[in-house]
């Protein structure tokens, strides 16, 4: 089946890049291009794609809010380092991953396959930054009341999700199977009423399962 892409993004290099990358990809296809955020949700709407690649800094409208009015299609987002106060505003709106542009070719044709099948994907790097960004927030934590029913093993999953692991790198750390790490992450989904990968990583870090990097540690 092939995966059917919308390229969103006010740098028209920026574009032309990812247009020749997809291009050598059969089933890969892009079916149209804007470059601000009202224009994408525009696009959205007519031509009903599986994947926005979507930048958060764009005129108009941001990415940001552009991700808040798509629900027909999943939003990857595009980010630089300095786009750190965005990450965590972008998850809450809806985004189904993110991509570091800076990312090798490779990873980026793998997030968009990956988050086409319904799953999500934060790079490594975006994790620790929306750890920090969540950490630096003034407002308390919510109790933990979507926790009900969670068995002692979800639970060390939820936290090795927030952590931003892979099913691989959680079953390794376990010791259980990939199969059986997906099957928990598929629970978690159920029983936390969460859209996503990327929801759960978010009820990680509210309910405190993972702790943020103190300012110049790493992760």
């Amino acid at each position: 089946m092939t995966v059917r892409i919308v390229l969103a993004d006010d740098q028209p290099l920026i574009r032309a890049g990812l247009r020749v990358l997809i291009a050598d990809n059969p089933d890969l296809e892009i079916v149209g291009e804007a470059g601000t955020g009202v224009e994408a949700v525009e696009l959205v709407e007519n031509v009903q794609p599986d994947v926005v690649v979507m930048d958060i800094r764009m005129p108009d409208m941001d990415g940001i809010e552009a991700t808040r009015r798509i629900t027909t299609a999943h939003v990857l987002m595009l980010t630089t380092f300095d786009d750190d106060e965005y990450v965590y505003a972008s998850l809450k709106a809806g985004a189904s991953g993110f991509l570091v542009k800076d990312m090798a070719l490779e990873e980026i044709l793998a997030a968009i396959r990956v988050v086409a099948g319904g799953d999500a994907l934060i790079a490594p790097s975006v994790t620790k930054k929306l750890i920090e960004e969540f950490a630096a927030r003034p407002e308390p934590r919510p109790e933990p009341r979507r926790v009900d029913g969670v068995t002692d093993r979800e639970r060390e999953v939820l936290t090795l999700v927030g952590r931003g692991m892979s099913n691989q790198e959680i079953a390794a750390d376990l010791y259980i199977s990939v199969a059986t790490a997906k099957a928990h992450v598929a629970r978690l989904l159920t029983k936390l009423d969460a859209r996503d990968r990327v929801q759960l990583v978010i009820i990680a870090y509210e309910l405190g399962l993972v702790v943020p990097p103190t300012g110049g540690s790493t992760t």
